[in-house]
């Protein structure tokens, strides 16, 4: 008997320091190193440097086109057709507590919209989806062909999307994509593809003479803090771009960095949620093509007064026709500043952690987590506007320094989120250590990274304020 519990104590000491062993290997402090001392900030530092040396502001008469195509797919399909957007079960994208739960049909339309502006022979194409984000597959496989069909190079496409989270999921593959977009459905990514590719095709195709004007109004009782709540700050600045061409056809590009959240888990119908409400009331206001892309939603959900979608209704109409008020008082211009400038961003190592100053290794957060060790940013000058677009929930708390920064240029800055790549939130530093979804879950990159990429995100924006050449 005795033998036979040695033998057992041994086993449970030797499973036990296997245990331990384990928990060493397998999870390592968080990395607190200054950014600046980083390999991959000296190597995206020096990119950017290179590629602001053959980049210039340019100035010349705008040609602009046009573009809108359906994204809403067709679910309970007979069978999968993706080519078609048929399918026979969809998840929707947005809420892990949905539990990949599928569609059960349309509440409104899903779109994506294009606008296309050309300015002495060099060209950006502003492509806004209806969508939780525009993940990095569907991205890819869209620029690829564009490049192949049209020439068309990577900072020439300006992606975002709404943030809508009860549109079209089973585009992610992995663990961590499929808790919040559902089961991975395949033929979803080609789908959404080809959405992009047709929109930025016909966008380019009717290209014709046009004016372009700026403007922002201030709509603070619509977004709050949901970080910290009144004790933090809000971005309430709604950006407003008017494009008008000589054939009388309009667009309206708004952004502002209120979350697409008034819909909750429960529903189950496709949506635009609250942007999806201000596109289509700026379309029966003014005749013009409403797009919107999702400025720095990273820290901001919005308070829409109601819930479901009478909130949605309240907050896309209200906004919306502060919009039309302010569209007679934009003077457009038919000659107008113009640049683009484009950014592949090393990355740092993978923080997702499971205490507040442990993380899992790397490698083995990489089988979880999947997502790449570089990104893209990028920045387009059109008049005295700035547009930055970030792959991430990008905090409007991060984006109100950046815009102060240049108001005294007289630039009007607006970052937007989601640009064809998703690398989780970026918040203001103070915040990691707090406990909650966004500082702890979705914070994938480490504290450093919000102080990277305010860097990143003022420097290419220097990089075409600057007077026209």
């Amino acid at each position: 008997m005795r033998r036979v519990l040695r033998i057992l104590a041994r086993l449970v000491l030797g499973f036990v320091v296997l245990v331990l062993a384990v928990l060493l290997l397998a999870f390592v402090g968080i990395d607190y190193r200054p950014y600046l001392l980083a390999p991959y900030f000296q190597s995206t530092s020096d990119r950017l440097v290179e590629g602001t040396k053959t980049n210039w502001v340019s100035t010349g008469v705008l040609r602009a086109g046009f573009a809108r195509v359906r994204l809403t797919p067709e679910v309970n399909a007979s069978v999968d057709d993706p080519e078609h957007g048929k399918f026979r079960l969809l998840p929707l994208a947005g809420f892990g507590a949905r539990k990949g739960k599928p569609a059960t049909g349309t509440h409104d339309d899903l779109w994506v919209k294009a606008v296309s502006l050309e300015v002495a022979g060099r060209r950006a194409v502003f492509v806004a989806s209806d969508a939780l984000i525009v993940p990095r597959e569907v991205s890819e496989l869209a620029v690829g062909r564009l490049q192949r069909e049209l020439g068309l190079p990577r900072e020439a496409l300006y992606f975002g999307a709404t943030h809508s989270h009860s549109s079209i999921g089973g585009w992610g593959e992995g663990f961590v994509p499929e808790a919040f977009a559902g089961e991975f459905h395949p033929g979803i990514r080609e789908w959404f593809a080809s959405r992009l590719v047709a929109a930025v095709t016909e966008a380019i195709s009717n290209a014709a003479p046009a004016s372009l004007a700026c403007g922002s109004f201030a709509a603070p009782d619509f977004v709050r803090n949901r970080l910290v709540g009144e004790r933090g700050r809000v971005d309430p600045e709604f950006s407003v771009v008017l494009v008008r061409r000589d054939d009388g056809k309009t667009a309206v590009i708004g952004a502002y960095a209120a979350h697409a959240t008034v819909l909750g888990a429960r529903n189950l119908q496709f949506s635009g949620d609250w942007p999806g409400e201000w596109e289509r009331a700026v379309e029966a206001k003014t005749g013009a093509m409403g797009v919107f892309f999702a400025g720095g939603v990273g820290s901001h959900s919005p308070a829409p007064g109601a819930d479901g979608f009478e909130g949605t209704r309240r907050m896309g109409e209200a906004l919306a026709e502060r919009t039309a008020a302010l569209l007679p008082k934009l003077v457009a211009k038919p000659d107008i500043a113009f640049a683009t400038v484009g950014l592949e961003v090393a990355l740092p190592e993978i923080h997702l952690r499971v205490q507040d100053e442990r993380r899992l290794r790397p490698a083995l957060a990489a089988n979880l987590l999947p997502v790449k060790g570089s990104t893209f940013l990028q920045a387009v000058r059109f008049g005295d506007a700035l547009w930055i677009s970030t792959p991430c929930d990008f905090s409007g708390e991060l984006a109100l320094p950046l815009k102060e920064h240049f108001a005294p240029r007289g630039r009007r800055l607006t970052v937007t989120s989601f640009n064809g790549d998703y690398i989780g939130y970026i918040i203001p530093g103070k915040y990691y250590h707090l406990d909650g979804y966004e500082p702890r879950t979705m914070s994938f990159f480490g504290p450093t990274v919000p102080d990277y990429f305010e860097e990143l995100v003022r420097r290419m924006g220097e990089s075409v304020a600057g007077e026209p050449r």
